[in-house]
């Protein structure tokens, strides 16, 4: 499986449980949204990468947590479709544009997106990752088999990588620690230097603290689907080294995107 066919094949999935004759007024658990705004949000941010990737200039809020919650809620208002099955055909469409917009430029080309500059591999990866995250959402709220796996979660850490020193909140204030995550087969360091984090693919220095999670773990934890009591008493992650109890303090220093 290549990012792209990722892409592709989480949109349908989508699409699929969008057009069995979802109720757009479902709620989604543990969110104000309901699937109908959820469903447009995907269609609308699809539309929006699609753009980008063809080479379009799409403004859209400030890259932080906050100004994008902002600018979501603006674009869902000023945009009233709500039905479940138009907007799976339409999310469906708009990744298969990405896709085909992608592949006309290069994979390390640069890009302005709505969470900074990224080349356009880094790009897919976001676009990934909002489906799986959105997706996932709409899956449980409808009690369907929702598509996030430990395959196309490998595809979301270039993304992740890059978006983790823009969403750390104010509890990194001054934090100074040495992380190295083992998720899956992936492996990457976070060292925190007075509250600010730095993402390479080894560590520096002795990590204080390695965390071994499942990779559908890392992407529920990380995106604020799961929280990290119910991700240790799942047993899906172990933290050892000279500081092991900061394993539990890590997803605490950031806000999802």
């Amino acid at each position: 499986m290549t990012l792209e066919d990722a892409i592709v094949a989480t949109a349908d999935r989508i699409a699929e449980l969008l057009q069995a004759g979802a109720d757009p007024h479902t709620p989604l658990r543990g969110a104000e949204w309901t699937v109908g705004e959820a469903a447009a949000h995907l269609a609308l941010a699809g539309k929006l990468m699609a753009d980008i990737a063809a080479g379009e200039e799409r403004p859209y809020g400030d890259g932080t947590p906050s100004g994008l919650a902002a600018a979501n809620r603006a674009a869902l208002a000023a945009f009233p479709q709500r039905d479940p099955a138009v907007l799976g055909a339409e999310t469906a469409e708009t990744a298969r544009a990405f896709v085909a917009a992608a592949a006309g430029r290069s994979p390390h080309e640069s890009v302005l997106t709505p969470m900074g500059p990224m080349n356009m591999t880094t790009l897919g990866s976001y676009l990934l990752t909002h489906l799986l995250g959105h997706g996932y959402d709409i899956a449980v709220a409808l009690r369907g088999p929702h598509m996030v796996n430990r395959e196309v979660v490998a595809f979301t850490l270039p993304f992740m990588r890059l978006a983790m020193p823009r969403v750390v909140n104010a509890g990194a204030a001054g934090h100074r620690a040495c992380y190295l995550l083992r998720i899956g087969r992936d492996r990457f360091a976070v060292t925190f230097a007075d509250g600010v984090p730095t993402v390479t693919d080894t560590p520096p220095r002795r990590p204080d603290c390695t965390i071994a999670i499942d990779p559908v773990a890392f992407l529920l934890l990380a995106l604020g689907r799961w929280t990290a009591r119910t991700t240790m008493a799942r047993a899906k992650v172990v933290a050892w080294g000279r500081r092991p109890w900061l394993g539990l303090r890590f997803p605490l220093l950031f806000t999802a995107p």
